[in-house]
């Protein structure tokens, strides 16, 4: 069963949606196996074709592969939990946005929520190959600026583990537990017609 089977089997949509939407889900177990160049750059032109503000396009991605030079520089960057499984991923990617205008340098309010699309067709893309796709915040967000010498205009996102799907034993034990395809609120907790309501709170 690919990953995508996986979290549309497991999932039940209060309205009708596409599979290949309810199907995608952050597992953690990697095979440690390398992925190439080639099947990596289609999640980056997936998320290429992304919207944004005045077309702007102020995502920006920088990678490690697994083996290479710039590896140890993403691996260090990671908090020791997120480490412990990472080890096994085929690619690290660090998502940035262009806080200002490439044209006139006026801000851009919209800039992360538009990394934020490119970040979920990057995921998608990554799903629909069969990858585990697992984007996370715990890592030194100051040291990836310094140490990957990222300029004070553009902000630093989040962090995502690409690599080929493996069983679930593969994982430390305290993480097998948690190798579960995850549920999500009702919409009544995230949308509302017109004001602000406790319900969403």
């Amino acid at each position: 069963m690919t990953v995508s089977e996986q979290g549309a089997k497991a999932r039940a949509s209060e309205y009708p949606v596409n599979d290949f939407i309810k199907g995608r889900w952050s597992p953690r177990a990697m095979t440690g196996e390398a992925i190439t160049k080639n099947e990596l750059f289609s999640l980056f032109e997936a998320a290429r074709w992304a919207s944004s503000a005045y077309n702007e396009q102020p995502w920006r991605m920088l990678y490690a592969m697994r083996g290479s030079a710039e590896w140890p520089l993403f691996f260090n960057l990671m908090v020791e939990f997120n480490q412990s499984w990472a080890k096994d991923a085929g690619a690290l990617v660090l998502f940035l946005s262009r806080k200002v205008s490439s044209h006139n340098g006026s801000p851009l309010a919209t800039h992360s929520f538009d990394c934020g699309s490119a970040w979920g067709n990057f995921a998608l893309q990554g799903t629909s190959q069969n990858f585990v796709v697992h984007g996370m915040e715990g890592f030194d967000y100051e040291r990836a600026k310094k140490d990957l010498g990222i300029p004070e205009f553009m902000q630093v996102e989040a962090m995502a583990a690409v690599g080929k799907p493996a069983p679930a034993e593969k994982l430390p034990p305290a993480l097998k537990e948690k190798e579960v395809v995850s549920s999500r609120k009702p919409l009544e907790k995230t949308v509302a017609a017109g004001k602000w309501t406790e319900s969403l709170a």
